[in-house]
C-alpha cells in the first residue's frame, strides 16, 4: 500500500533551502537527525507529462524520472502578496489554459512553482 510521497529536492545551498522551508513557508518539519530535516507538504497530486528523456536524475544508482514542483493556492495575488511581506521575490503573473501561475525564489537561486488552478484538483479538500 502507497502511504504518501517523498520529494528530493536538489539545492546549491540545502541548509539556506531548509531554513527558508521552516522560516518563510513556514512548513512544518522533523529532524531525521544531524539537522536533515523532512517537511510536511501540503497535499500532492501528480500529473504526467509527455518528455524527451533527459531531464533525469541519477539516484541509488537509478535514472530516475525529473519533476517540477509547483505549490498551490487558492488565491495567487494573496499568496504573492504573503510573501512579498517576508521578502520573498517572486517572477512575474503567467496565465495559461490550467491557471496562473509564478515561481518562487530560493535562498540557493533555484526557483520552486507556484499557482492557482483553474483545472479540476485530484486533492481531497474539506471546504
Amino acid at each position: 500500500m502507497i502511504i504518501g510521497t517523498h520529494i528530493l529536492f536538489y539545492s546549491t545551498d540545502p541548509e539556506a533551502d531548509r531554513a527558508f522551508f521552516r522560516e518563510v513557508l513556514r512548513l512544518r518539519s522533523v529532524d531525521a537527525g544531524e539537522g536533515w530535516l523532512i517537511f510536511g507538504m501540503p497535499p500532492t497530486e501528480a500529473g504526467i507529462h509527455p518528455g524527451d528523456g533527459t531531464f533525469c536524475q541519477v539516484h541509488a544508482e537509478q535514472r530516475m524520472m525529473g519533476a517540477i514542483v509547483y505549490l498551490m493556492c487558492d488565491d495567487l495575488r494573496a499568496e504573492l502578496a504573503t510573501l512579498a511581506a517576508r521578502k520573498v521575490r517572486c517572477s512575474p503573473i503567467e496565465e495559461a489554459p490550467w491557471g496562473i501561475s509564478s515561481s518562487i525564489l530560493l535562498p540557493s537561486g533555484a526557483h520552486i512553482g507556484l499557482y492557482q488552478p483553474t483545472h479540476p484538483t485530484a486533492i481531497a479538500r474539506s471546504d
